[in-house]
């Protein structure tokens, strides 16, 4: 492993600042709803997005001010979508403009986004009213991260933060990200809003290929409950202050480089998982032995997708059936006489399955097992070199509350 998880987050990479305020989008004074993350110098950036037709009018002003692979700041708030809005596109740009006039930068240079209930008209006047307070908060410690990453959330539990080191061409280089994300997940590029910077010095060539890299690893391997949301998106922007030997090409540099993004989108994508909607558990499936790397990312996705596992899991039930179930549907390239299927958590580890039959085991050890608030349901194939993790969460009552009641 070339990096190391550090204190810190999206302001952990040098040039960059954070601010989150209540600024009034959200009627709860006490919730922080609007986020701003600013560098000092123009960074190469990249982005990717919900596969999702229908698309939040911040998504179409980021691609287009995406386009030449710059950015300097970030504004997104929470408590509104702005999505299915005739005036959406206008907002949203109108979110650029007064942060880049704030700012004394150009609109064009801004990465916008927003979450929250769909189809609700976006109010801007709380955000021009509250873009000095936003801007004279821009802090590069801690408190203006934790801050920017509390301001995202809609009904997450928790923040999410994460922040990595690792050495490029003997320089220090810092990867950091804040997401949201807890309900409206699956796997369909980017399942979230998530915000990343590093220090990297990378052109915007092979930040736009590292993105894509890493969010097929990680965040397009998240169900939560099988929705694909309007508004997702994962953007990184780079400074370059780290000051080693612009990355170029897809040389050793650059893999050092895309192994510490995709540590940070890992991280946040578990984070993500395990703050599901009503989540008790953190579910985590690891495939290996497939006969190519597509067939496990399908079997791993198809296992963590199953409504009935979700269940199971939540129950405590080590009921294996539905995993061979779920890879049997899975669409995927698998000989089920070959699967092996064990159950693990950090109270130990259980053999279910093997070469897709049932085998005995003590069901008082799987219950104390799946007793535990992190599972990993292990598959195992038998039939090549292909392997993929999934992540998701159990199925339990209070997602169905949450969500009868979310609009109103």
């Amino acid at each position: 492993m070339g990096y190391t998880y550090i204190d810190g987050s999206v302001t952990a990479a040098k040039g960059f600042k954070a601010s989150g305020i209540h600024c009034g989008i959200r009627k709860n004074k006490t919730k922080r709803d609007i986020a701003l993350i600013f560098c000092e110098k123009k960074c190469t950036a990249a982005a990717v997005y919900t596969t999702n037709l229908v698309q939040s009018s911040p998504i179409t002003v980021t691609k287009k001010n995406l386009e030449d692979g710059y950015a300097q700041a970030v504004i997104v708030n929470s408590g509104n979508a702005n999505t299915c809005n005739a005036d959406g596109i206008e907002k949203a740009e109108m979110m650029c403009s007064l942060a880049a006039e704030k700012l004394g930068i150009s609109a064009g240079d801004i990465i916008v986004g927003s979450t929250g209930v769909i189809g609700q008209i976006l109010p801007i006047e709380p955000i021009r009213d509250g873009m000095d307070q936003l801007v004279s908060g821009l802090t590069a410690d801690s408190e203006g991260a934790a801050n920017a990453a509390e301001a995202i959330m809609t009904t997450d539990t928790v923040p999410k933060e994460v922040a990595v080191e690792t050495v490029i061409g003997g320089k220090t280089v810092r990867v950091g990200g804040i997401s949201k994300g807890s309900g409206m997940i699956h796997p369909n590029m980017a399942t979230m809003l998530c915000f990343v910077t590093t220090d990297a010095a990378i052109s915007a060539d092979m930040i736009r290929k590292a993105v894509k890299t890493a969010a097929d690893k990680t965040f397009n391997m998240i169900s939560i409950d099988g929705d694909t949301s309007t508004n997702d998106t994962l953007s990184v922007m780079a400074s370059g202050l780290a000051g080693n030997d612009e990355i170029t090409e897809e040389n050793d540099d650059y893999y050092i480089f895309l192994e510490a993004l995709t540590a940070v989108c890992r991280g946040l994508a578990r984070m993500m998982a395990k703050d599901g909607e009503g989540a008790t558990k953190l579910l985590t499936c690891m495939v290996t032995g497939a006969k190519t790397e597509a067939d496990a990312k399908g079997v791993a996705k198809s296992v963590i997708c199953s409504s009935l596992l979700k269940a199971a899991m939540f129950g405590a039930d080590a009921n294996w059936g539905r995993v061979l179930c779920a890879i049997g549907y899975s669409g995927c390239d698998v000989d089920v006489n070959k699967v092996d299927v064990s159950f693990a958590s950090k109270a130990g580890r259980i053999d279910v399955c093997r070469n897709g039959a049932g085998i005995e085991f003590s069901e008082e050890l799987a219950k104390t097992i799946l007793t535990e608030d992190e599972i990993d349901i292990v598959v195992e194939l038998n039939d090549g070199e292909g392997a993929a993790e999934a992540y998701g969460c159990d199925l339990t009552y209070e997602y169905v509350k949450i969500n009868g009641d979310y609009r109103t």
